[in-house]
């Protein structure tokens, strides 16, 4: 079959019987799928037809290792020939998963110690919580049950994760989100505090962050947030849960964006990069303490498991794709090409007018798009438009578009080098200039043009 049929006899399919996550249900059956990936190698995709792009998000901010990694795909076929999966339950284990965890163990700051494993970012968090309100419940203090998330976070899908979720998007898609969820300002410390003191710091379970918010806008925190976070929570006795789901394994030029802020969270909740996408896998580790208070004070059986917890293949896959990044100081390549992606979004900055506040730490940064004349959004979302003619061009980002954001999204692979950030530099401004010159064109700035 000739490729264009193929690829045609797959956007019929797709339409047919592939219900797409976080896409438009109508453009899905207007338009079809605008990419149909076929393979993968470094910072590189090429789909069905032999156009190859750049990815400029590692997918899902999560294929840190890049593409096309064979030790990966080895290391699963030899534990899946040896072993593909068995139960964690009732206290069964297996080599990759005892492994694994002890390596998380080692290489997460300070004292977290003990890992829970689940399949992804979204169960990761819902496991958190859970283990939050136990963990009071057991020491005697069952009222402590609200878990405060801040504004524009971002903590998953699942009922828990998504009224953790401060984007209300997320929140408005049901009217049956659960209950004792409450938010705060994104980088208010005085937010927080008001928080406590209002809904009584003895029913409030724990406080979860991103250390950057990643689906909310890569907001970064201001210097000493996370450390006045820290104290507060210890303060009036609540656990400080760091969303690492997105930021870890080198993310944010450090190996853990809590390092950044020199703070320890009594959970740490891990995915995505975990396994570069390669395999689903997640993790919730917790500090020393709260693993002895939960084998002192527990009795009977942890009623809380996913099928696939520890799941052999995936530990394996983990334990590899952490092995990649020490091994090539990917971490530090982050934090140095982190450093020239940022001066690119400043150059950009400096000479295309509809470009406003830009930001970077390690390889997780964000441009956000203005109307120089206002100094302010654009009635009508600009992102969007940036966005598809980067893909024309050949280079993947995202955008986020939602509570008066207008902003396009940065997280390419670990493994991206000098050459690579200058063409996904050299691309977004030839976008952003071909979308500012239609917006000239159809007299929306007035005459404005490059800055100069």
């Amino acid at each position: 079959m000739k490729k264009e049929d193929l690829k045609e006899t797959l956007v019929a399919l797709d339409k047919k019987h592939f219900i797409h996550p976080t896409s438009s249900l109508k453009v899905q059956q207007e338009s079809g799928a605008p990419f149909i990936f076929t393979k993968g190698k470094g910072v590189y995709l090429t789909d069905i037809r032999g156009r190859r792009v750049l990815e400029g998000m590692s997918s899902l901010w999560n294929v840190n290792v890049g593409y096309g990694r064979k030790e990966l795909a080895e290391v699963a076929r030899a534990q899946m020939e040896q072993l593909a999966f068995t139960n964690s339950f009732s206290s069964m284990s297996n080599e990759p998963a005892i492994r694994l965890a002890a390596k998380l163990a080692s290489i997460t700051p300070g004292d977290l110690n003990a890992v829970f494993f689940t399949s992804g970012g979204s169960e990761s968090n819902d496991t958190a919580y859970k283990l939050a309100r136990y963990y009071w419940k057991i020491k005697g203090k069952p009222q402590k049950t609200k878990i405060i998330s801040r504004k524009k976070a971002y903590h998953g899908v699942n009922i828990g994760a998504t009224s953790a979720t401060g984007i209300l998007p997320f929140q408005e898609m049901t009217d049956s989100l659960a209950p004792d969820f409450i938010h705060v300002d994104t980088f208010s410390t005085d937010s927080l505090r008001q928080c406590i003191e209002c809904e009584g710091a003895e029913t409030v379970a724990a406080f979860i962050a991103e250390p950057v918010q990643g689906a909310g806008g890569v907001n970064i925190a201001p210097d000493g947030y996370f450390q006045e976070i820290r104290k507060i929570c210890d303060e009036y006795g609540i656990l400080f849960l760091a969303d690492e789901v997105i930021t870890g394994f080198g993310r944010t030029g450090k190996m853990f964006a809590c390092e950044h802020y020199g703070v320890i969270p009594d959970m740490m909740l891990l995915a995505k990069g975990i396994t570069s996408g390669y395999i689903p896998l997640g993790a919730v580790i917790i500090r020393e303490k709260l693993h002895q208070d939960l084998i002192e004070c527990s009795e009977g059986v942890l009623l809380h498991g996913y099928t696939y917890s520890g799941h052999g293949t995936s530990c394996a896959v983990g334990l590899k794709n952490i092995e990649i990044i020490e091994r090539e100081n990917l971490v530090e390549n982050s934090r140095l090409m982190g450093e020239e992606l940022l001066k690119g979004f400043i150059k950009l900055q400096q000479d295309i007018d509809i470009v406003g506040e830009v930001r970077a730490l390690g390889l997780i940064g964000a441009v956000e798009i203005i109307n120089p004349i206002t100094d302010r959004r654009f009635q009508e979302p600009i992102a969007p438009r940036v966005s598809a003619e980067a893909a024309k061009r050949g280079l993947i980002i995202r955008t986020v578009v939602f509570e008066g954001m207008d902003t396009l999204v940065f997280s390419p692979p670990l493994v991206i080098n000098k050459e690579e950030v200058e063409e996904l530099i050299s691309i977004l401004q030839e976008s952003l200039l071909a979308v500012q010159n239609n917006l000239l064109q159809g007299g929306i700035l007035n005459g404005r043009g490059s800055k100069s």
